[in-house]
């Protein structure tokens, strides 16, 4: 088990071997950069089950290791998160401390195989066709060069989707999985989109 200080963002998903940055303002959330500087520099990043204050967690987060920090004048900070570990967590510990700590046992993810040629290239065809849709400029030629798991995973850190949406890809249990539901969450978040323009209304 381990002791992991917590940053509850909704929204906000850090994978392995990814990068994450931020921009920390609120006060208990400098506090709570300073300490990790001060010990392992280590950021448990999870996404709340409701934006509210207090809110119960989602049980699966990313461990963080703080690369770049850049500290403001006026005590904010602007970091890169380094995506380690996945966690789950078994219980949110009673602290003294401004910001949140669990309890959490780390997930030892399977040895992922490559995806199969015809899934890299359905996953391709359909996010140009989301990119498209959504208006993104995207460099295909560097997507193409990309490994399967930095392809995957980083679209599923950054897509536009729904917090639960994004939590599902993050909890899914393999390489194959988190593809196939990325596959089916951009047809239909393009559906939904073209539906919006038809009854005159956009997306934000």
């Amino acid at each position: 088990m381990a002791r992991i200080t917590i940053f509850p963002l909704t929204g906000a998903v850090l994978y392995p071997n990814l990068q994450l940055p931020l921009h920390i303002f609120e006060p208990r959330y400098r506090a709570m950069v300073s300490d990790a500087l001060a010990r392992d520099r280590l950021i448990g990043m999870i996404q709340p089950q409701r934006p509210q204050e207090g809110a119960p967690l989602y049980s699966v987060g990313c461990l963080g290791r703080i690369g770049e920090v850049e500290a403001l004048e006026d005590g904010r900070y602007n970091i890169i998160l380094e995506g380690e570990r996945l966690f789950r967590i078994t219980r949110e510990l009673a602290v003294s401390t401004p910001f949140r700590q669990v309890e959490a046992e780390f997930i030892d993810e399977p040895e992922d195989t490559p995806l199969a040629p015809v899934e890299r290239a359905s996953f391709e065809r359909e996010a140009r066709r989301f990119a498209e849709r959504q208006g993104y400029a995207v460099d295909w030629e560097q997507v193409s060069r990309l490994d399967d798991v930095s392809l995957i995973n980083g679209v599923s850190q950054i897509a536009p989707f729904d917090p639960a949406s994004k939590q599902g890809l993050l909890e899914a249990g393999s390489l194959a999985a988190r593809c196939e539901m990325l596959v089916q969450l951009m047809q239909f978040y393009g559906r939904r989109g073209e539906r919006d323009e038809d009854d005159g209304a956009t997306l934000q």
